[in-house]
């Protein structure tokens, strides 16, 4: 793949998830009954972040949790024969709360899909809000985050890779084109 355009800087992400960090305390009114949980792998990282700085602005304990969909995708016998399965961890019960699910990237629908399929086999949440970095259009489900970091129009031959340290050593988010 070759890299196309940079979107997004380090700056540029800390500033949009803080942003979006506000949004999540006002529509919420504070985070008493609400978690945070992040979609394996980079949303778990997101979350994180987001975690911190409604802390800061807050003084109150945030509760997050990291959500593995492998075993819920609809696309799962056309990834791997061995599908690597990442862990679950949510260390209080949904039921009863507003969760606030977070991913990097919004494409078709169908990671969110998996998602709610997941949440549904853990608990029985009052709400249930989509946090994303990117929306970059091309729904194939009925899908629509609640809050946006940045929607960027893009081609289907086109990726969007949102980068985070913790995992690529930088955090950016940068517009690949598939190669021929």
């Amino acid at each position: 793949m070759k890299e196309k355009a940079k979107i997004m800087s380090k700056e540029e992400m800390e500033r949009v998830l803080k942003r979006l960090a506000l949004e999540i305390l006002e529509k919420n009114k504070g985070m008493s009954n609400s978690l945070l949980v992040g979609i394996q792998r980079r949303g778990n990282h997101l979350a994180s972040r987001l975690k911190q700085y409604i802390a800061e602005l807050e003084q109150e304990k945030v509760v997050t949790g990291v959500l593995d969909i492998t075993l819920y995708r609809d696309d799962l016998s056309l990834l791997h024969d061995q599908p690597v399965v990442h862990s679950t961890g949510i260390p209080v019960d949904i039921t009863g709360k507003n969760v606030i699910l977070v991913d990097d990237v919004l494409y078709t629908g169908r990671t969110v899909r998996a998602a709610l399929d997941a949440l549904m086999d853990l608990g029985r949440p009052a709400s249930v809000q989509l946090c994303v970095l990117i929306d970059r259009g091309h729904r194939e489900l009925p899908i629509h985050p609640d809050y946006v970091g940045k929607n960027i129009p893009t081609s289907k031959n086109e990726i969007v890779e949102v980068r985070v340290e913790e995992l690529d050593g930088v955090d950016e988010v940068v517009i690949c084109e598939r190669g021929e």
